[in-house]
């Protein structure tokens, strides 16, 4: 598995559209955008790496009360088995008037063997 397809089977259930990168066409009223940050090697011996650690941001756009809706998603999320980094409010913006909601996520993955 990866890390965004993990993340868009643990967010199936809460029925919010989700894209990667960027909402592409008119947004509705609340959407989530997935960001992969980093996809590292780790945990090394004899010149090879055993883990993968994957990071993404998960930004959530809102024109309602953001608050429910984080609460759902870290529930989710950790649920699913992802670790959370870090949450922040980043802000409202004016010519959209969303609020903008960001939860960064980490999990780690044992490298596949040929």
């Amino acid at each position: 598995m990866s890390l965004l397809a993990d993340i868009n089977h643990i967010l199936t259930p809460l029925n919010i559209p989700v894209e990667t990168g960027v909402f592409s066409g008119t947004p509705p009223e609340e959407y989530l955008v997935i960001t992969p940050m980093s996809d590292r090697l780790d945990l090394f011996a004899d010149n090879e790496s055993y883990m993968i650690v994957s990071e993404a941001r998960l930004s959530l756009f809102t024109k309602k009360n953001y608050n429910k809706r984080k609460k759902e998603l870290t529930k989710a999320l950790q649920a699913g088995g992802m670790t959370i980094t870090d949450r922040q409010y980043v802000g409202y913006e004016n010519d959209t008037k969303f609020h903008h909601y960001a939860i960064d996520v980490m999990k780690e993955y044992e490298t596949e063997e040929d």
